[in-house]
């Protein structure tokens, strides 16, 4: 895991820390994939640099004709965008399929972009979308690149050590351009894209007047397909034109053979994803599927503990963690080399909080970190300095359980236990946003977190009767 671990509340500080450590720095913003590097042993980072506490980082705006995102913009924080909703819906509607609710709640769009995966999900759409990335230096100041100079290979970037990304930027569209996003996977949830095609047109009429097309998961970054992008330029949408575009986005895509599906396999999806997402737009039902209210579990608003930064040292291994959970003030010394997960359990024997799979999939572990639900085992325990955490042992009020908790008792919703903290914590979370959830509501809240029981019939009935309460 990592030796240091810092919580600038700077930018220029964060920088500093950066050219002061060098290859053995790297920034955490999200962590969902570093944690996992870190525990498996296949990064190396012995200081981090976590600028979560840095203002300002996690805005949204639409600047000087463009659209612009700051390294600590979420998954989650997207998909509630209006601006991204209306303006850049490809990019809204793939963070909409990253992960699971707690995931989304964590994992940045930055962060995607940095870990530079084929697959990921948010760096198909932006290519489409024309973005580039402003990279930030101490010593050499600020540079911009596009995305064909920024991706250099596979989970290889042009970052630069003493660097951080702090700004992804790209044209919103105009009132003659549609975009969508269409991405398949091996389960409806949480699911690594096997192929993802992200289609931006412009029009003219009943013409295509400029086409961008980008393929994920076919090659050793995103691609574009020239060729086909140039067929749909002057032609309508006609079945004839969808499919030879389709062809030749088939015809671009490099993919491999691996553990998940062959190359000629996902040759064959690229041809039927592009195909999909341009029929459409030709319809102009891109739209149909985006929920009426995309469920988040983020929360309300809650404020910090009051602690400052100061208050305890953070940097080596000693360190002590300061913060608030289920409303009592703790102080936890020797947690700084640890998740939050392995702090609940360990140094404050909060052991309701369940560890399933320790890298994100099964949601037993879901707690409220500043009233937004996170899977624990992927939060640094320094991160919660000065923050609250909310566990299953604390959703009782003045002695009584949680109308969640009841229903569950009621309904027999129960079943082994193992998975049922997460499950309760990620449904109390869903109807403290959305008192009447409807059942499809419910099913999306409930997208990260697994039964092994396989009794989701009982889990989703318990949900019906704590909203009735």
């Amino acid at each position: 895991m990592w030796q240091n671990y810092h919580l600038p509340s700077t930018r220029s500080e964060a920088l500093a820390l950066l050219a002061e450590h060098g290859e053995d720095a790297r920034v955490i913003a999200g962590g969902t994939d570093l944690i996992l590097e870190l525990e498996r042993g296949v990064r190396h980072a012995p200081t981090l640099v976590d600028i979560t506490r840095i203002p300002g980082l996690d805005s949204i705006a639409l600047e000087d004709g463009m659209i612009r995102l700051g390294p600590l913009v979420t998954h989650s924080q997207a998909v509630a965008s209006r601006l991204l909703v209306q303006r850049a819906f490809p990019l809204a509607l793939s963070c909409w399929q990253v992960g699971s609710p707690q995931i989304r709640n964590q994992a940045t769009v930055a962060g995607n972009l940095v870990n530079a995966s084929p697959a990921g999900d948010a760096i198909t759409p932006l290519w489409a979308l024309g973005a580039s990335v402003t990279l930030a230096s101490r010593q050499r100041g600020e540079r911009v690149l596009p995305f064909e100079e920024f991706f250099l290979g596979v989970r290889r970037t042009a970052l630069q050590p003493d660097e951080m990304l702090v700004s992804v930027q790209f044209p919103p569209l105009q009132a003659n351009e549609r975009g969508t996003f269409l991405k398949l996977g091996l389960r409806q949830a949480q699911a690594i894209a096997v192929v993802n095609v992200a289609v931006v047109l412009a029009f003219d009429g009943g013409r295509v007047s400029r086409a961008r097309i980008a393929l994920g998961s076919v090659a050793p970054t995103i691609i574009r397909a020239p060729e086909a992008e140039e067929s749909l330029v002057g032609q309508p949408l006609t079945e004839e034109t969808v499919a030879r575009a389709g062809e030749l986005a088939a015809a671009a895509a490099r993919p491999i053979d691996d553990i998940r599906v062959s190359a000629a396999y996902r040759r064959a999806m690229v041809r039927v994803l592009t195909v999909r997402a341009l029929r459409q737009l030709a319809e102009g039902s891109e739209r149909s599927g985006w929920p009426v209210h995309p469920i988040t579990l983020r929360g309300k608003e809650v404020a910090d503990c009051g602690l400052r930064i100061a208050d305890c040292g953070l940097a080596g291994p000693d360190s002590t963690v300061c913060f608030i959970v289920n409303g009592r003030q703790v102080a936890v010394k020797g947690a700084g080399q640890k998740t939050l997960l392995r702090m609940l359990r360990e140094d404050l024997g909060l052991t309701g909080t369940k560890e399933g799979c320790a890298e994100g999939e099964c949601g037993a572990c879901t707690v409220w970190l500043n009233g937004m639900a996170v899977q624990s085992c992927l939060v640094p325990a320094p991160r919660v300095h000065g923050g609250r955490v909310t566990t299953i042992e604390g959703l009782a009020s003045e002695g009584r359980l949680h109308p969640v908790q009841e229903a569950f008792i009621e309904e027999g919703a129960v079943q082994c236990g193992y998975c049922t903290p997460g499950l309760i914590m990620s449904a109390a979370a869903l109807l403290a946003e959305l008192p009447q959830p409807e059942r499809a509501e419910i099913q999306q809240a409930l997208a990260g977190n697994l039964c092994r029981c396989t009794g989701y019939f009982k889990v989703i009935r318990a949900i019906e009767r704590a909203a009735m309460i």
